[in-house]
C-alpha cells in the first residue's frame, strides 16, 4: 500500500532570494501549471535533452549496426524497445515531482543492506558504471573519425584529444538553458536529414517492399543475433541510463519546484498533478521523436548495409554508415551526412558529459564527499567531472580503438541495468507514490507491461549467453 506521505529531506527555503540553486524548493518559485497546450509547449525539454544523448550510441551506432547484421527480421525488436520504456522514465520524472529528490538520494532510500554509507544499488549501479565508460569511449572515437574524414590531415588521435577539451569547456560551467538548446539543434538536424534518406531510398535499387516490413515484424529472432539485439534493447530509445538523468533535468526544468514541497492539500495535488501532466507531455512527445529516428535508422542499415554485406566495425564504422545516405542521395550527400553524423555523436558525448558529471556529483554526495545542497560546493564538482570524465573516455579509445564494440558492449549492460530501473520503478510506484497521485488503470496496464518486457529481454539475453 503507498504511504499518504514521505518524509523528504530536499531543503525548503521561505524565499527565492536565498539561492537560485534549481534543487531547493522555494516557496516563491510556486506556480500553477499552464492550462493550455501553447503555453505547455514552453515547459517542454527534459525529454530531448536525454534523447539527444541517445542518439548518437543507440540510434546511428548500435541500431544501424543491428540492421546491417540480421536485416529487418529484428526490427520488431527495435521498436519495442523504444515503446516499452517510457512508461519507467514516466515513473521516475513523477517521483522527482512530488518529492523533489535526486536520483541517487531516492536510491539510497531503497530498502535492503548498505555498504558504508549507500545503499546496495548504488554500488551495483556504480559496477555498471566500469562498462558504461567503455560505451562513451566508444562515442569519443565516433566523433573523431567523423572529423578525420572531414579534415583526413589531422590524425583521429588528436581529433579526439580536441573534441574532449572542446565538449569539457561547453558542459563545465553546468547551466541547463543551453544544454537543452544546443542538444534540441543538434538532434533535429540529423532527424531531418535521416528522414529525408529514407524517402529518398525509395526511388533507388535498395526501396523497401512491404513483404520486407512485415518480416520484421514476426518477432524472430536469430541465435547469433541475440548478443547484437539485447545491446540495441538496452541502448536504443530511452535506456537506463537516460531513466536515471531524467530526473535531474526535470528538477533543473523546475518542475518539482513549481509544484513546491509536499502538503497535504488540494492546491498542492492540483498542482502536483498539472506539472506532471506536463512531464508526461515531454515525455511523449521526445518518445515519438526518437521512435521514429530508430525506424530510420534501422530502414537504412536493412536496406541497404545488410543487402551489401557491410557492417561497420573499427575505424571503418562512419565512411560504412555514410553508404546509407551516399546510395541513397548521392555522393554529395557524404558531406552532409558527416555534419549530421558528427551532430549525432556530439550530442550524445555533449549531454552525457552534463548528464555523467551531475549523477556522480550526486553519488559523492551520497558517500558524505560533499553536500549536494551547498550549491558552490556541488557546482566546483561539475565542473572538475566535466573536465574528468571525458578525458577518461578519451584515453580508453584511444587505447582500446575498437568504437562499435566498445559502444555495444555498454548497451548490454544497459539492459541489465534496466531491471534495477524496474525495481525501482515498482518501488516508487507502490511504496512511495501519494494515494492522492495514484494514476488509473491504463496507466497501470502500461507500466507492467514495460516491467515485464524489460524482465524478459534481460533473462532472455542472460541465459542466450550463458548457452553460448
Amino acid at each position: 500500500m503507498p504511504t499518504p506521505a514521505v518524509k523528504v529531506k530536499v531543503p525548503v527555503l521561505e524565499t527565492a532570494s536565498v539561492t537560485t540553486d534549481p534543487y531547493i524548493l522555494n516557496l516563491d518559485k510556486i506556480q500553477d501549471p499552464p492550462k493550455k497546450l501553447r503555453e505547455a509547449l514552453r515547459y517542454l525539454g527534459p525529454g530531448f535533452v536525454m534523447s539527444a544523448a541517445v542518439v548518437g550510441s543507440g540510434e546511428l551506432i548500435a541500431t544501424t549496426a543491428l540492421g546491417a547484421r540480421a536485416g529487418f527480421v529484428t526490427f520488431w525488436l527495435i521498436m519495442l524497445s523504444c515503446l516499452v520504456k517510457v512508461a519507467l522514465q514516466l515513473e521516475w520524472g513523477k517521483h522527482a515531482i512530488y518529492t523533489g529528490e535526486t536520483t541517487m538520494t531516492a536510491l539510497n532510500k531503497l530498502p535492503g543492506k548498505k555498504l558504508g554509507k549507500v545503499n546496495w544499488s548504488i554500488w551495483l549501479w556504480l559496477f555498471i558504471q566500469v562498462f558504461k565508460f567503455l560505451q562513451m569511449g566508444g562515442i569519443v572515437g565516433g566523433v573523431a573519425i567523423t572529423l578525420h574524414m572531414a579534415v583526413p590531415a589531422i590524425p583521429i588521435s588528436v581529433w579526439a584529444v580536441f573534441m574532449t577539451l572542446v565538449t569539457s569547456l561547453l558542459v563545465y560551467r553546468g547551466y541547463y538553458r543551453p544544454i537543452e538548446k544546443l542538444s534540441l539543434f543538434m538532434m533535429l538536424f540529423f532527424t531531418v536529414f535521416t528522414f529525408a534518406s529514407v524517402y529518398a531510398l525509395q526511388f533507388t535499387p535498395f526501396q523497401i517492399s512491404w513483404p520486407e516490413v512485415q518480416q520484421g515484424l514476426t518477432f524472430a529472432l536469430p541465435p547469433e543475433m541475440v548478443m547484437v539485439a539485447v545491446a540495441a534493447f538496452g541502448i536504443t530509445g530511452v535506456g537506463g541510463d537516460e531513466i536515471m538523468y531524467y530526473n535531474y533535468w526535470c528538477l533543473e526544468k523546475g518542475y518539482a519546484a513549481f509544484t513546491g514541497p509536499k502538503q497535504d492539500s488540494p492546491e498542492w495535488e492540483k498542482r502536483a498533478r498539472g506539472w506532471i501532466r506536463i512531464m508526461y507531455l515531454d515525455a511523449f512527445l521526445a518518445m515519438v521523436v526518437y521512435t521514429l529516428v530508430t525506424a530510420a535508422f534501422y530502414m537504412l542499415g536493412a536496406a541497404v548495409l545488410h543487402r551489401q554485406e557491410l557492417v561497420p566495425e573499427g575505424y571503418a564504422v562512419i565512411k560504412t554508415l555514410s553508404e546509407m545516405y551516399t546510395q541513397t542521395l548521392g555522393s554529395w550527400a557524404e558531406v552532409v551526412f558527416m555534419i549530421g553524423a558528427f551532430m549525432a555523436l556530439y550530442s550524445t558525448l555533449f549531454t552525457a558529459t552534463a548528464s555523467f558529471s551531475r549523477i556522480f556529483t550526486d553519488v559523492f554526495a551520497q558517500l558524505g564527499w560533499l553536500q549536494f545542497y551547498d550549491f558552490p560546493a556541488r557546482k566546483r564538482m561539475l565542473a572538475w567531472l566535466a573536465w574528468a570524465f571525458p578525458a577518461s573516455w578519451c584515453v580508453l579509445f584511444l587505447f582500446i580503438k575498437l568504437p562499435v564494440g566498445m559502444i555495444l558492449i555498454g548497451g548490454f549492460m544497459t539492459s541489465f541495468l534496466l531491471l534495477l530501473v524496474v525495481f525501482v520503478a515498482l518501488h516508487f510506484r507502490y511504496r512511495r507514490l501519494p494515494a492522492a497521485l495514484k494514476p488509473g488503470t491504463f496507466y497501470d496496464l502500461a507500466f507492467w507491461l514495460s516491467a515485464g518486457t524489460i524482465w524478459v529481454m534481460a533473462i532472455y539475453g542472460m541465459v542466450q549467453v550463458l548457452k553460448g
